[in-house]
């Protein structure tokens, strides 16, 4: 931790007593709160909770299956959907529930459960006053675009047809405002909705919240269920989607391959507890990792392409290290966006190398994105509980699907079989996840094994 060293303490309470109205401010330029991850939970295509989704992705599985007669035509026949009908939706919602709440909203709430029961923590036992440093920052990249489609079907058949919860089951920021309400949580209730960068941009400006001290705890990620004939129409049409995997579903999602042809569309949510390093002592709480630096950045380039000298990802995961106050060098593994289409992969590869330079050989990557698809404003989230828990475990998710990698590829990919991470009891396990998002926006986070 950065704490105010003692000389530099002694010379600020020379210049401004404590109840001077510039102490704190110059206090806190020399130190700030860490944050730490204590709670996680997740709804994705490889199960329902996290030690099983975990589990599934050391294995080298994937969740990815033909989609129904409903998709029959269009050139991508394949997504990574939630087994909807093994959902306990009943455990948690009431029929009300259902009627005011989107998909990727019950997906968020539920994975907030989990999150809350792994860090130990019931909102219900807190005080006012704690709920009151309690926030939530949930976002969501896209709604569902068959909810706007079937509400066009029943304008047609008249204004009354239309429901009174079409436009709240559509706001991207409900599955914020739903889990606020759910539990009394009162402080920073916050959205974002950057594409695909969503779930990581909602977990590092919790960071900042944290940091600022605007909160104590935030529960923190996003939610995404859009998988439906119009949305796969409309990613079909801009090339983004794999279509030549279509009779062998679960091989579609091939990161860094060299047969990679697009990505495939997932949905699901994942939600993590981050906590202020002091508040979780106090409270006994678990600490799972720690959360040390959050870097974004603009590619200023095109809508949906990524600017081929990687200028954005590069600033982002520099940013996310000067942000975590550690060198390049302390960095072993990148948890990488690469969604497996083309020209992401390459360029996210070569912005790795950029970055580390000499030390790139001693970086090992990989992304998940081939067990589970891409969650699109979910992804950074759920593929930031899975850093959580190679922290945990030492243990490196694998790319999978992995049969000839690209030769333009020279990072050091972990692949098909899950690793070991770290040899060394002495060496700390710190690692960056990345996500970036149509538009050109850019996030990296910092995450680190906890230690005194």
């Amino acid at each position: 931790m950065t704490r105010t060293s003692g000389v530099a303490q002694r010379i600020i309470n020379l210049r401004f007593p404590k109840e001077h109205r510039f102490y704190s401010t110059v206090t806190n330029q020399l130190s700030r709160r860490r944050v730490v991850i204590t709670g996680t939970g997740a709804v994705s295509p490889l199960a329902h909770n996290v030690p099983e989704a975990w589990s599934r992705i050391l294995a080298g599985e994937s969740a990815i299956s033909k989609l129904g007669d409903q998709f029959k035509g269009l050139p991508c026949q394949v997504a990574a959907q939630v087994l909807r009908d093994q959902l306990p939706t009943e455990k948690y919602f009431s029929k009300s529930d259902l009627k005011i709440m989107s998909t990727a909203t019950q997906f968020a709430i539920i994975a907030s459960e989990e999150a809350l029961s792994s860090a130990k923590l019931q909102p219900k036992d807190l005080t006012a006053k704690q709920r009151e440093r309690f926030g939530v920052c949930v976002g969501m990249g896209m709604f569902d675009l068959t909810e706007v489609y079937g509400a066009w079907q029943q304008l047609q058949r008249g204004y009354n047809r239309v429901s009174p919860f079409f436009v709240p089951r559509l706001l991207p920021n409900m599955a914020c405002g739903h889990i606020s309400m759910r539990y009394g949580l009162r402080g920073p209730n916050h959205s974002v909705s950057t594409a695909c960068a969503t779930g990581a941009h909602a977990i590092g400006d919790a960071l900042r919240f944290i940091r600022n001290g605007d909160a104590d705890i935030i529960l923190a990620g996003s939610g995404e269920a859009c998988i439906d004939p119009l949305a796969i129409a409309g990613f079909c049409r801009l090339r983004a989607l794999s279509t030549t995997h279509n009779d062998t579903p679960m091989a579609s999602s091939r990161p860094f391959d060299k047969k990679r042809d697009g990505f495939v569309m997932g949905e699901g949510a994942a939600i993590l507890v981050l906590e202020e390093l002091e508040h979780a002592r106090n409270r006994g709480a678990p600490i799972l990792a720690e959360l040390l630096g959050y870097g974004l950045s603009g590619d200023a380039y095109h809508i949906t392409s990524p600017s081929e000298d990687g200028t954005g990802a590069t600033l982002a995961m520099q940013r996310a290290i000067t942000d975590a106050r550690i060198l390049p060098t302390d960095i072993t593994y990148v948890n990488a966006h690469a969604t497996s289409t083309p020209t992401g992969d390459r360029i996210e590869a070569h912005a790795i190398e950029r970055v580390f330079g000499e030390h790139v050989s001693k970086v090992r990557v990989s992304s998940t994105k081939g067990a589970h698809g891409h969650l699109l404003g979910a992804s950074g989230n759920l593929e930031t509980v899975f850093v959580v828990q190679a922290c945990v475990d030492n243990k490196l998710p694998p790319s999978i699907n992995i049969e000839n990698l690209d030769e333009d590829i020279k990072v050091s990919i972990v692949q098909n079989k899950s690793e070991q991470w770290c040899n060394s009891a002495e060496v700390l396990r710190i690692a960056l996840k990345n996500s970036f998002g149509f538009g050109g926006t850019n996030a990296s986070l910092c995450i680190g094994e906890y230690r005194e």
